[in-house]
């Protein structure tokens, strides 16, 4: 199992898990379908949180009370939530071609944005790889204590879904061929050429990151995330998964900034994930393990033996075969998406990146359909 899913607290989770995956969906249409209400979420809302995460800091709030600055203070979350919603805000200017959301030069910013994005993470897995190997001296295992308040099992898997994310920048394809859905609100930013071919390899890639990197996150994170714009493309919204993407995860890091211990405290706490081996027979919840691990990084120990000692007093031990078996799939699923990518490109004598190698898939037609051309 990937979640150790059951026990007393199983059917909260589930039912937690259900209500971030529909209101993720819920928020999203609210986002996408209108200027007003894209302004609405993805402008207006960011800067009155703006200015709530300053207020905060300076002692308004509850101060270091204050949940976001006690629970979500990293630089880390911070990032994703800003690098998240200014994806948000270039896709609506590509969308309603407002400023040089008109120019062709600027329909390169996806490409950047998510590649950025997959940058930070492949940083992340290798940071967890190089931290285990501090403390063991090899890539067998180690845990260590994150700023994030996360005891993380870092090793191998790190290293090989770090080169999964690295070869899953370059299966996007068809960059600069984007267009405007042609309903009278312009709702969607499409892009045809990413079907299911890289949306399966993402999606693959980043729940291994999530369930490596934010394991006591990724039941959230890792899992109804992931799923809410890929059912939104499959069932209704064809052509438009990254915009589904950028703004479900931006609607989640605000959620997830200004009311942390929704995922981490009391009956909606995250499942946790294999890894911690044991941890729910002995029960351990997410919330103790989150303790004992700031505990540890402010120590100044969360990237020494204390980790390892301090998780195993609580009765957890390492169960990492779930975190090897998805890094194996991960990189598989992108070696046979960017070798398709080559032998189409190799194909139509093309630039894929500069044209459209999925053109006679499905999907590739079902988004076109939707386009203002």
């Amino acid at each position: 199992m990937l979640f150790q899913l059951y026990g007393n607290t199983a059917s909260m989770q589930l039912i937690g898990w259900v209500m971030v995956f529909v209101g993720l969906i819920l928020m999203n249409e609210i986002g996408r379908r209108t200027k007003q209400g894209g302004i609405l979420v993805f402008v207006i809302i960011p800067t009155i949180l703006t200015i709530y995460f300053i207020l905060a800091h300076l002692g308004m709030f509850g101060g270091k009370e204050n949940p976001t600055v006690a629970y979500m203070d990293g630089w880390f979350h911070y990032f994703k939530l800003y690098a998240a919603d200014i994806g948000c805000v270039g896709f609506m200017m590509i969308k309603y071609k407002w400023g040089i959301g008109k120019e062709k030069w600027f329909k390169w910013f996806p490409w950047f944005i998510v590649a950025a994005n997959i940058l930070i993470a492949v940083v992340s897995d290798m940071e967890s790889a190089l931290a285990a190997a501090s403390i063991t001296g090899d890539l067998s295992g180690a845990w260590w204590a994150s700023n994030e308040g996360v005891f993380i099992y870092g090793g191998w898997w790190n290293v090989v879904n770090a080169i999964a994310g690295l070869i899953n920048i370059f299966c996007m394809t068809g960059c600069v061929h984007l267009y405007s859905s042609k309903d009278k609100n312009h709702a969607d930013m499409l892009w045809p050429d990413m079907t299911v071919w890289f949306i399966l390899a993402y999606d693959v890639w980043n729940f291994e990151y999530t369930y490596l990197n934010l394991p006591t996150h990724s039941w959230y994170c890792g899992v109804a995330l992931l799923l809410a714009p890929t059912f939104a493309n499959a069932f209704w919204n064809k052509g438009a998964w990254i915009q589904n993407r950028a703004n479900t995860l931006a609607i989640w890091c605000m959620w997830a900034q200004v009311v942390p211990t929704f995922q981490l405290i009391g009956r909606f706490q995250a499942a946790l994930p294999s890894v911690y081996g044991g941890a729910t027979e002995a029960g351990v919840n997410t919330e103790m393990l989150y303790n004992s691990a700031m505990q540890i990084y402010q120590s100044g120990a969360g990237k020494t033996v204390a980790a390892g000692e301090a998780i195993s007093a609580l009765g957890v031990s390492a169960n990492p075969t779930s975190q090897g078996v998805v890094a194996i799939l991960s990189i598989a699923i992108n070696v046979i998406c960017i070798a398709e990518i080559i032998k189409r490109s190799v194909k139509i004598g093309k630039n894929p990146y500069a044209n459209e190698v999925f053109t006679d898939t499905k999907d590739f037609q079902l988004a076109l359909d939707r386009a203002e051309r």
